[in-house]
């Protein structure tokens, strides 16, 4: 089965052609233009591939898209609020290496113990949230410049030093 990353979310329509503002966290400007679909989650767990046949840059966070069969902003306005997914493959393409969601998937270590995959991350003002399942509990371990030892892309790894008792408020 295909893994697939969280990539943003389309946060607005984009003009009367049926175009959208993808808000994403690939971490650099990009106009997705040799991306061939964008995979929009219209109902939980369900990826629905939209084919983009028009796609713009307009800063490191936003790019201006128009989807295949979405040609006027009617049909654009049902997609506002949609989160997008991209294949893990074509993800790792598109996204600059030092941005936060580049780090999916890595394996936090602490005291040369793995405690979790990461699932997801959240960018706080003063610090990254990732988002593990340790003993199928959620579990928040927060980034920063405290709490954050080694990112080795190479081996996917970040390790930290967690504030004492932090894990246990989740675990027991």
């Amino acid at each position: 089965m295909k893994s697939y990353i969280k990539t943003g979310k389309i946060v607005a329509a984009h003009g009367l052609k049926g175009e959208v503002i993808l808000q994403h966290e690939l971490g650099k400007k990009t106009d997705l233009k040799k991306l061939p679909a964008l995979f929009l989650e219209l109902k939980k767990d369900s990826f629905v591939p939209f084919f983009i046949s028009k796609a713009k840059g307009t800063s490191e966070k936003e790019s201006i898209l128009l989807f295949e069969e979405i040609d006027t902003r009617e049909k654009a306005q049902p997609l506002v609020g949609k989160i997008c997914w991209l294949p893990e493959e074509q993800f790792k393409q598109y996204a600059d290496q030092q941005a936060p969601a580049s780090l999916l998937g890595y394996q936090i270590i602490e005291a040369a113990k793995p405690i979790g995959l990461i699932e997801e991350v959240i960018e706080q003002p003063q610090q990254l949230l990732c988002r593990l399942q340790i003993e199928k509990k959620e579990v928040l371990i927060p980034l920063n410049e405290s709490t954050l030892l080694s990112i080795d892309h190479h081996a996917k790894t970040v390790t930290v030093q967690l504030p004492e008792g932090l894990l246990a408020i989740y675990l027991d």
